[in-house]
C-alpha cells in the first residue's frame, strides 16, 4: 500500500507520524526497548498530547533479530498466529555503548544510534544488510470510514464493516544499489520483485495475473538478508514502487512485528527462516515419481482408468501414483467423501487391483461441504461450520451450489472432518490432493474467536495441518504427503505444493517457473506443476516440452482439465519423451533423493534461483527460465515452438547430462534442442549418483550405485550423500583433487562403481578402470579411490 505522494507528500487523506528522534530506551537481559515520540520535544509541554511509539528488540533464534513495534499495547491482536520456533534458552548479547546500542544474535546484530535522528542498522560480521533512518518507520492514520472509497480505492480491501482501517504501522528498509528483493510467495510475476506492489492476501486467481494461491510474507534479499512480517492477516509490501531506496511493508492495525535474518548468504539467510517457521518433512520416495491424473470434468470411470494405466505400463512408462480428481465423488455432494457408484461401484476391489500393479492412491478433496452433501447438515447440526456474524451457516454458489466451510478453528470439526478421510485411507487411498481453501469470507465468525481477516490467509494452514497430521498418525511421517494448491507461512511443514489453474502454452509454462521459484525462495522446499497446463488442451510440441520441465522438477504429475493427459493422446513423440524423461527420473534418485533430505534438514529448496546458488553471479540475478535442480543439476527447459533456447552457464567447466559435451561457463548460449534433449548440466567438480533402476523412484539408491565425478581441477572438492528410503545415509562419498592426483573416499557397505568424465587417468590405485563411451569407468572400487590425472 501506497501512503506519500511522491517523496515528501502525504497522500489525500492520510496523516503520516514518522519517527525522527528517541526519547528514552530500556535494557533488559532479553532485549531492547526504545520508546519515540512522533512529534520533535523540546519542552515538557511537548510531551502532552502526543503519539509516542514503543519498539522492542529481541532475539528469538542465533542471526536472528525480532523488532516489535507498537502504539497502543494490542498485544498484536487476536489470533490465528503463526508458529514461531525460539531457540531455547538463547538471549543476545547486548552493549550499551557511549552513542549507540548493539544486541548480537550470532554473527547478526543491529546498531541503534542513542542520539540525533532515529537510525538502527543491521548487519552480518562487517556486512551491512538493511537499515532504517529516521522517517522510515511511521504510525500513519487514515480516513474514517466515510471518506474510506473515496480516498486511495486501495483501502476498500481493507474495509468491512466491523473493522475501520485508519491506522496503519509502516516500516522502510533501505534498498542499496544493486539490491534485488526475491520471494513473498508464489508469484508469477518477474522473479525480482523489485518496482512490484505485493499484497499478501490468497487469491484463486490462476497463474496468469498477480494474485496468488499462496501468499508468503517474507522476502530475501541478494545482500544476504531475509524479513518475515509476522502477521497472517493482509500484509503490503512497497518493492521500490513508492520510494526508489526502500522496501515497505505495512500492516492495519496498532502493531508491526517483524523478523531480521542474517546469514552467510541467501542459503544461509532462508535456512535461518525455515528454522523459525518451520521445515519440510520429507516427502516418501515414491511421491517423486510420475503421477497420472484422471483429469477434472473428462468422463471416466474404472475402465477408463484402467485403461489409461495398463497403456502407460505397456509403453514402458513407470507410473508411481494414480490421482483421482473431483468427480470421484458425484457432482454437486462435493465433499461427502464417497465413491460415485454409477462409475465406481466396487471402490475397495478398484483401489485393491490398482494397488496390486504396485500403485500408490491419490483422491482429490477441498475444506468445502456443499449443501446437497448429506455431511452438510451433519456439519450444521454440531456446528462444524463457519458461520456468519448473526449465527447462521455461511454459505454461497460459487464452486458448489449452497457450499459451506469446514471451522478448522473447532477440534471437533477437524476430528470429525479427518475421521471422513480416515475411512478412504483404512479403503486403499494413500494421499490427498488438498485443492482450493483461497476464497475464505472475512464477514464470518470462528469457533476459537479467531480474527476472522487474519483467517483468510490462514486457514489453509489449519486446513492442510489436518489432512498432513491424519496421515502422519495413520501412514506415519515417513509415508505422509499431501497435492496442495494454497499456503501461507509454515506451510512449508506440509508437502508438496503445485503451482494451480495454468494454461497450456509456452508463456504459462514459463510464468509456472517463475511461480515456483519464487515460491522456493520462500521457504519451501518441494514444488510441483500440470504437465501440459491445467487450462486448454496443449498442442504437442507444448505437452512435449512441458513433460521434460515437469520430470525434472520435484514432483511431477500429469494433469489437466478438460482432456486426458496420457501422452498417445498427443502423438507417438509424446510417449518417447514422457518415457524418456520418467526414465531419467528414476535414475537419478539417489541424486533427487539426497537433495530432499538436505532439504528436508536445512530448508534449502530442491528447486533453487540460479541467484540463489551463484549470488556473486551478476549474471544470475534476474533469471527466471531456468534453475538449479538441487546443488549440481542446471536445467533450462525450452519455451518456444522453434525449438531454441538460449541460456547461462556461470563459471567453469559445465558437462551436457546426456551427450558428455563440455562447455566453458561464463557465457550465455543460445542453441536448438530435439523433444529428447534440453540444457541439463552438470555442475564442476561434482559427484552424481546414479542409480541402478529406471522403473521405479523407490529402491535401494545405494545398491550398485555409480558414482559420476564432472570436472575436477586442482583445489576441487565435493561430496554427495546417497540416503536410504527413511533419509538415513547409506552411502557417503567425498573427493579432492590435489597436484593432478583425484582421491575419492567412500562409505558403504554396498558395491559401486565409479566413472570419470572429461579425463583419461594416467594410472589408478583401488580399482580397474576402463575407456567406455560414456567415460571412464572404474570398477570393483575399494573404499578409497586415487586417480591419476
Amino acid at each position: 500500500m501506497k501512503f506519500t505522494d511522491g517523496q515528501w507528500m502525504a497522500r489525500a487523506g492520510l496523516t503520516l507520524h514518522r519517527l525522527e528522534a528517541m526519547g528514552d530506551y530500556h535494557i533488559d537481559a532479553n532485549g531492547v526497548t526504545l520508546y519515540v515520540p512522533t512529534n520533535r520535544v523540546q519542552t515538557r509541554g511537548d510531551t502532552l498530547n502526543a503519539t509516542m511509539i514503543t519498539l522492542r528488540f529481541t532475539a528469538p533464534r542465533e542471526e536472528i533479530i525480532r523488532v516489535q513495534i507498537s502504539h497502543f499495547d494490542e498485544s498484536y491482536g487476536s489470533g490465528p498466529h503463526f508458529t514461531i520456533y525460539e531457540q531455547e534458552g538463547f538471549l543476545p548479547a547486548i552493549e550499551d555503548l557511549e552513542d549507540q546500542i548493539v544486541l548480537h544474535s550470532g554473527q547478526t546484530r543491529v546498531e541503534i544510534a542513542k542520539s540525533g535522528k532515529l537510525h538502527y542498522a543491521f548487519y552480518h560480521g562487517a556486512r551491512l544488510l538493511t537499515e532504517c533512518s529516521a522517517g522510515s518507520m511511521a504510525y500513519i492514520i487514515g480516513p474514517g470510514e466515510a471518506e474510506i472509497n473515496r480516498v486511495n480505492g486501495n483501502f476498500a480491501a481493507y474495509a468491512p464493516d466491523w473493522r475501520r482501517p485508519d491506522r496503519f504501522i509502516r516500516e522502510q528498509f533501505s534498498l542499496s544499489v544493486g539490491e534485488n528483493i526475491y520471494g513473498l510467495g508464489e508469484r508469477f510475476t518477474p522473479l525480482v520483485r523489485n518496482g512490484q506492489s505485493v499484497d499478501i492476501w490468497n487469491k484463486d486467481g490462476g497463474t496468469g495475473s498477480e494474485q496468488s494461491y499462496k501468499n508468503i510474507p517474507f522476502f530475501l534479499s541478494n545482500r544476504g538478508y531475509g524479513v518475515f512480517a509476522n502477521h497472517p492477516e493482509q500484509v503490503s509490501y512497497e518493492v521500490g514502487s513508492e520510494l526508489t531506496t526502500k522496501t515497505q511493508v505495512s500492516v492495519p492495525g496498532e502493531a508491526l512485528d517483524y523478523f531480521v535474518l542474517g546469514g552467510a548468504d541467501m542459503k544461509g539467510a532462508l535456512s535461518n527462516y525455515t528454522a523459525l517457521t518451520g521445515r519440510a518433512s520429507l516427502p516418501p520416495a515414491w511421491s517423486f515419481g510420475l503421477w497420472l491424473s484422471t483429469s477434472f470434468t473428462t468422463d471416466y470411470d474404472e475402465q477408463t482408468v484402467a485403461r489409461f494405466i495398463d497403456g502407460m505400463a505397456q509403453r514402458d512408462i513407470p507410473l508411481s501414483v494414480f490421482h483421482y480428481d473431483c468427480f470421484w465423488m458425484r457432482e454437486y455432494q462435493w465433499c461427502d467423501f464417497e465413491w460415485d457408484k454409477r462409475f465406481f461401484p466396487d471402490p475397495e476391489g478398484m483401489l485393491a487391483r490398482l494397488k496390486a500393479k504396485g500403485l500408490k492412491i491419490c483422491v482429490w478433496i477441498n475444506p468445502y461441504i456443499g449443501q446437497k452433501s448429506k455431511l452438510f447438515a451433519e456439519g450444521k447440526a454440531a456446528g462444524y461450520l463457519v458461520k456468519r456474524l448473526d449465527g447462521s451457516v455461511w454459505q454461497f454458489d460459487m464452486w458448489q451450489p449452497g457450499m459451506a466451510l469446514v471451522d478448522f478453528t473447532n477440534p471437533q470439526a477437524c476430528a470429525w472432518y479427518a475421521s471422513k478421510l480416515e475411512a478412504l485411507l483404512e479403503m486403499g487411498v494413500d494421499c490427498f490432493k488438498t485443492d482450493f481453501g483461497e476464497r475464505i469470507p472475512v464477514d464470518v465468525q470462528y469457533y476459537d474467536g479467531s480474527d476472522p481477516v487474519k483467517m483468510h490467509n490462514y486457514y489453509t494452514h489449519l486446513y492442510n495441518k489436518v489432512v498432513f497430521d491424519l496421515l502422519c498418525r495413520v501412514k506415519g511421517r515417513d509415508e505422509a504427503v499431501v497435492f496442495a494448491r494454497s499456503a501461507t507461512a509454515g506451510g512449508q511443514a506440509f508437502p508438496v505444493h503445485w503451482g494451480g489453474d495454468c494454461t497450456a502454452t509456452y508463456p504459462s509454462m514459463a510464468e509456472s517457473l517463475r511461480g515456483g521459484l519464487s515460491f522456493c525462495m520462500s521457504g519451501f522446499g518441494f514444488w510441483s506443476h500440470d504437465i501440459g497446463g491445467f487450462e486448454q488442451t496443449a498442442p504437442p510440441d507444448v505437452y512435449k516440452r512441458w513433460a521434460a520441465f515437469g520430470l525434472l522438477s520435484s514432483h511431477s504429475r500429469l494433469h489437466g482439465s478438460n482432456s486426458y493427459r496420457v501422452p498417445w493422446n498427443f502423438d507417438d513423440e509424446a510417449v518417447d519423451v514422457v518415457r524418456y524423461f520418467t526414465h531419467l527420473k528414476c535414475a537419478l534418485m539417489p541424486y533427487l533423493y539426497g537433495q530432499a533430505v538436505q532439504t528436508a534438514q536445512t530448508g534449502i529448496p530442491m528447486m533453487r534461483a540460479m541467484v540463489l546458488e551463484f549470488p556473486q553471479d551478476a549474471a544470475c540475478a534476474a533469471l527466471e527460465r531456468q534453475y538449479m535442480l538441487g546443488d549440481n543439476l542446471l536445467v533450462a527447459p525450452i519455451f518456444s515452438a522453434d525449438n531454441q533456447v538460449t541460456y547461462y552457464l556461470p563459471e567453469g567447466r559445465w558437462t551436457h547430462l546426456l551427450n558428455g559435451k563440455v562447455y566453458e561457463g561464463g557465457r550465455f548460449y543460445t542453441e536448438e534442442y530435439g523433444f529428447l534433449s534440453l540444457p541439463l548440466f552438470v555442475r564442476p567438480g561434482s559427484i552424481l549418483p546414479i542409480g541402478n533402476q529406471t522403473g521405479r523412484p523407490d529402491y535401494d539408491f545405494a545398491d550398485h550405485a555409480t558414482l559420476h565425478l564432472y570436472g575436477f581441477e586442482d583445489g576441487m572438492q565435493a561430496c554427495c550423500n546417497v540416503p536410504d528410503q527413511k533419509g538415513a545415509c547409506a552411502l557417503e562419498a567425498q573427493a579432492a583433487c590435489s597436484g593432478g592426483v583425484l582421491t575419492v573416499h567412500v562409505r558403504t557397505d554396498k558395491s559401486y562403481s565409479l566413472v570419470l568424465h572429461g579425463a583419461v587417468p594416467q594410472a589408478v590405485e583401488g580399482a580397474a578402470f576402463e575407456e567406455t563411451q560414456e567415460g571412464v569407468l572404474l570398477t570393483g572400487c575399494q573404499s578409497s579411490v586415487k586417480i591419476t590425472l
